[in-house]
């Protein structure tokens, strides 16, 4: 009786089909962790409880869906600092309903001007590394997550800015109960930064020496208020030429950091296209690198011409052919996924159909790669949070931002409230590599908002947490709800695979196939046939991502929002 009840707690097991949607073949149940979640006027999804409810107010109030989507990513900040906040850097795609168009914005920061290859070579050789590290210094480049916000505002915005930061700002010097997840998270940094340059520990313990909060501790964080109101009343401005760039300017300096003032006056975020393919009707939007999320439509290519329906949800074949796309995908994300400024990617070869059928000639339905190579597709051209909002007017966004490694580098400047991420670790330091490290250059970026457009009108915002996780987390959820016909709840609910050990934009390469880290959900018929095609089977211990996502649909020609946010995070679905 206890295993089963146990197992009814799991997210998922095998899957079949039936009227009544997805069932738990052991308890005879739905297997998603809750119901979707239905509203007319508006919808909002973040990965903390407190931060959708922001959200959500502010559409109340009068606000749009950008401008619930800044101050829901302020509050995220604030009460979610063990993925994300204003020390890192942020990306976004925009549904504008008035022009039926879609925005990209990447407000990505660059290497610090006054580091050198040669000197950073040097810094790596006194470490005794031949990669840049994960903390302290060195991965540290401008934070883009402020500009961001500003530019977002400036096109769309429609409340005042301060006006918009204003509840996190209120519950940064009131304090708010920090949630299970969050305190876990928080738990394991402090150790790992407590020692590093900075206010590390004053800023984010309760007593200043190593105490993290709790699951239900109410933490304050004054210093991020006071930043916060600075970049409302200067419209980011403080951030990037005055006060707030002085400060980090001359921190800086006395502790052997390498970025300046002249780092945050020369900073840009940038408005891009999004880039698409269409997977069997539906046109599936990312950003184009320096992120991955192109990624996603290489392998949603590749799949494309595989009856995955008819192989089942979860079944050998299915996952089989969805981890060898990984691996062909994965092979040009690390040679070709860099900087467009600084190198030419051939993104219209990667994305292409013609491409993606040679590229699936390699893949043998019977065995697993243990190694690719990348494409030419030139010859054929001719950690992290996200959130998504929708307002009552039709406009959407999908949003997604980061310090990289969980907190980031450990080195917070006193008195500003925040940590500088440490994107920069993702540069190679092979010469002549894409991503190969260069002074005022954006680094590889691994998070990646998504949107889906079906007949020229939207319908759906997502994304999926968790470094490389990311586009094999996008196609998972589409093919679950595309060809397992999942609903948007249980499409993140569902148990999924993990990909790890391929080459990398950092120079790893792939030489013994990598390994399968699969949910408890999969079966372990799944695991046993992978394991006789040659895979490497490990059981998952975390690291799946985090789901949040908007489905629009249609009901006797009125406008519904659907929207999901999955049990892997502490997270919560709000509309009105």
């Amino acid at each position: 009786m206890f295993l089963r009840s146990f197992a009814a707690l799991l997210v998922v097991f095998t899957l079949t089909q039936n009227s009544l949607g997805q069932i738990d073949r052991i308890t005879g149940q739905p297997f998603a962790t809750r119901s979707e979640v239905v509203a007319q006027n508006g919808m909002v999804c973040t990965s903390v409880p407190l931060a959708t409810q922001i959200g959500l107010d502010i559409l109340k109030r009068g606000g749009n869906a950008v401008d619930a989507a800044i101050a829901a990513n302020a509050a995220l900040g604030l009460m979610e600092p063990t993925g994300n906040g204003i020390g890192g850097d942020l990306f976004a795609i925009v549904y504008s309903a008035e022009e039926n168009k879609l925005y990209g914005l990447n407000a990505s920061g660059r290497s610090p001007l006054g580091l050198s290859y040669e000197q950073l070579q040097a810094e790596l050789q006194k470490l005794k590394r031949t990669t840049i590290p994960p903390h302290g210094m060195l991965p540290i480049s401008v934070p883009g997550t402020v500009s961001g916000w500003a530019e977002l505002h400036k096109k769309f915005g429609k409340l005042p800015l301060p006006a918009i930061l204003a509840p996190a700002v209120q519950y940064a010097e009131e304090g708010f109960p920090v949630s299970e997840l969050v305190a876990w998270y928080w738990g394991r940094s402090v150790p790992l930064f407590k020692e590093m340059p900075g206010a590390f520990l004053q800023t984010f313990t309760l007593d200043g020496k190593g105490r993290a909060p709790g699951k239900g501790d109410i933490f304050k964080n004054p210093a991020l208020a006071r930043t916060l109101r600075l970049i409302g009343e200067t419209g980011g401005d403080a951030f990037y030429k005055g006060e707030i760039a002085d400060k980090m300017d001359a921190f800086m300096r006395e502790n052997g950091g390498w970025l300046r003032k002249t780092d945050f006056e020369k900073h840009t975020a940038t408005w891009i296209e999004p880039v698409s393919t269409n997977y069997r009707g539906y046109d599936v939007f990312e950003l184009p690198p320096n992120g991955q999320g192109i990624a996603a439509l290489q392998m949603l290519n590749v799949l494309e011409a595989f009856d995955l329906r008819k192989m089942g949800f979860n079944s050998p074949e299915a996952l089989h052919l969805m981890v060898e796309a990984k691996k062909l995908a994965w092979a040009d994300r690390a040679k070709f996924y860099a900087d467009p400024d600084f190198s030419k990617v051939p993104l219209a070869g990667l994305i292409s159909k013609p491409y993606a059928a040679e590229r699936r000639k390699l893949i043998d339905p019977n065995r697993a790669a243990k190694s690719v190579e990348p494409g030419n597709p030139a010859l054929r051209d001719g950690d992290t949070i996200y959130l998504c909002t929708a307002d009552e007017e039709g406009n959407m966004v999908s949003l997604i931002q980061s310090n990289f490694r969980g907190m980031g580098s450990g080195v917070v400047p006193p008195g500003l409230g925040f940590m500088f991420q440490d994107r920069g670790e993702l540069f190679s330091m092979e010469p002549g590599h894409a991503n190969v490290y260069v002074p005022g250059k954006r680094p590889f970026q691994t998070i990646i908002p998504a949107f889906v457009m079906k007949d020229g009108k939207p319908w759906l915002a997502f994304g999926v947490m968790g470094g490389g996780m990311q586009p094999q987390g996008h196609v998972q959820v589409l093919v679950n709800m595309i060809d397992f016909d999942m609903n948007v709840q249980e499409a993140g609910d569902a148990a999924r695979w993990q990909h790890e050990g391929d080459s990398e934009p950092t120079g790893e390469r792939m030489a013994n196939g990598g390994y399968v880290e699969l949910e408890s959900g999969v079966p372990y018929e799944t695991a046993r046939e992978l394991r006789k095609r040659g895979h490497e089977i490990r059981g998952g211990t975390g690291g799946f991502g985090g789901y949040q996502a908007i489905k629009v649909e249609m009901h006797d020609g009125q406008r519904v929002y659907v929207g999901a946010s999955e049990s892997r995070k502490d997270g919560h679905a709000a509309g009105y």
